[in-house]
C-alpha cells in the first residue's frame, strides 16, 4: 500500500519507524520547515531511510496538491499535524486519510486536548482514529482507545506514557482493518462534542481563590507546556511539580505556609498546593526549595496579583 505521511516530532518518526518495518510503501514524508538548528525527528529518520521528503510552508499551497496527486497514494497518514490540510489533499489517496487526535472525540476537539482533559478534572480521556475532513476534528470515528487519568498524572506523562504508544498501536490497527476493507466510518455524535482553544496565556493562570483541586488540575494539565503561573512579589512564576494536600487552613488565598526540604506550601480554598519545582521568569526551571532560597522569601508572604 503505496502511503504518504503527514507529521512531525517523535510521533510521526515512531509512526513512520512502524510503518518501515511492517513492510509499508512509504512514498513521502512531509513535515513542518525547520525552526533554527533543531532537526525534526520525523525528517532525520525519513532522510535516513531515504524517504522522499517534503517540508512545504503550507501545505493548503496549490503547488502541494500537485506534487502530493503526482505520488498516486493509496492512504494518507496524519500523526501530529499542526497545519491546515486542504480537503484536496485529505481526499486524493484511494483509500482516503486517517488522523490521530489525543481525546475521545467528540469531546475536547481543538490542540490542547490532552491539557484540557486534565484540568477539568477528568478520570478518563484516550485517543481516536478518524477520518478527517474540512471541520477541525469532525470527521467520522475510524477506532478509539480509553485510559484512565491518575491523580498525578500530567500532560507529559499521560502522553509520553498512555496515548503515545497506545497511539502508535492504534495506527497499525487501523492500517489492518482499511487492508482488511473492514474499517468503520463511524459519524461523531455532534450533541455531545466539545471545543477547547488552545491552553495559553491566562488560560494557565492560577488563582488561590479557586479550590484547591481545581488549582492541582491547572498545574498539572499545564506542565510541562505551557506552565501554571503566579506572581511572586510582582514577576511571573511558572509552577510545575506539585502535590495536593486537603486539609483545612485558616490562611489566605495565595499564602506561602510551610517551607520544607521537598519544597514550599501555598493555601488556596480548601486546601494546600506543595509546590516543587518552579520557573521564574528568563530562567531555567528549578526546585522550588532553591527558589525560596534564592528571593528570600518566608511564611507569610503571598503568591498571586
Amino acid at each position: 500500500m503505496r502511503i504518504v505521511l503527514i507529521g512531525q516530532a517523535s510521533f510521526g518518526a515512531k509512526i513512520l519507524e512502524e510503518l518501515i518495518n511492517r513492510g509499508e510503501e512509504v512514498v513521502r514524508v512531509y513535515c513542518p520547515p525547520d525552526k533554527g538548528n533543531r532537526v525534526d525527528p520525523l525528517k532525520e529518520l525519513s532522510q535516513s531511510k531515504g524517504i522522499s521528503l517534503f517540508q512545504p510552508p503550507r501545505m493548503r499551497d496549490p503547488e502541494v496538491y500537485s506534487a502530493f496527486a503526482d505520488l498516486n497514494p493509496d492512504l494518507g497518514v496524519m500523526a501530529f499535524v499542526t497545519d491546515i490540510i486542504p480537503e484536496n489533499i485529505l481526499n486524493c489517496p484511494k483509500l482516503g486519510t486517517i488522523q490521530y487526535h489525543p481525546s475521545l472525540l467528540p469531546k475536547h476537539r481543538g490542540g490542547s486536548a490532552i491539557n484540557w482533559a486534565i484540568i477539568q478534572g477528568e478520570a478518563k480521556t484516550g485517543l481516536t482514529i478518524f477520518w478527517p475532513d474540512k471541520g477541525l476534528d469532525t470527521g467520522p470515528i475510524l477506532l478509539q482507545k480509553e485510559v484512565a487519568i491518575d491523580p498525578d498524572d500530567t500532560v507529559g506523562s499521560l502522553y509520553f506514557d498512555k496515548l503515545f504508544p497506545l497511539g502508535v498501536e492504534a495506527f497499525m490497527e487501523a492500517i489492518d482493518l482499511i487492508k482488511a476493507g473492514k474499517a468503520p466510518r463511524t459519524p461523531q455524535d455532534e450533541p455531545q462534542a466539545t471545543y477547547e482553544a488552545l491552553c495559553r496565556g491566562d488560560a494557565a493562570k492560577i488563582s488561590w481563590e479557586k479550590p484547591a483541586s481545581q488549582v492541582y488540575n491547572l498545574i498539572r494539565g499545564s506542565n510541562p507546556q505551557p506552565g501554571a503561573f503566579t506572581f511572586s512579589k510582582d514577576e511571573p512564576l511558572k509552577i510545575f511539580d506539585c502535590e495536593l494536600r486537603l486539609q483545612a487552613d485558616d490562611a489566605l488565598p495565595g499564602e506561602l505556609i510551610d517551607i520544607e526540604e521537598k519544597g514550599f506550601s501555598v493555601a488556596a480554598q480548601g486546601g494546600i498546593i506543595l509546590v516543587k519545582r518552579v520557573q521564574p521568569q528568563a530562567s531555567p526551571k528549578m526546585p522550588a526549595q532553591e527558589f525560596i532560597q534564592q528571593k528570600g522569601l518566608k511564611v507569610g508572604d503571598r503568591f498571586g496579583e
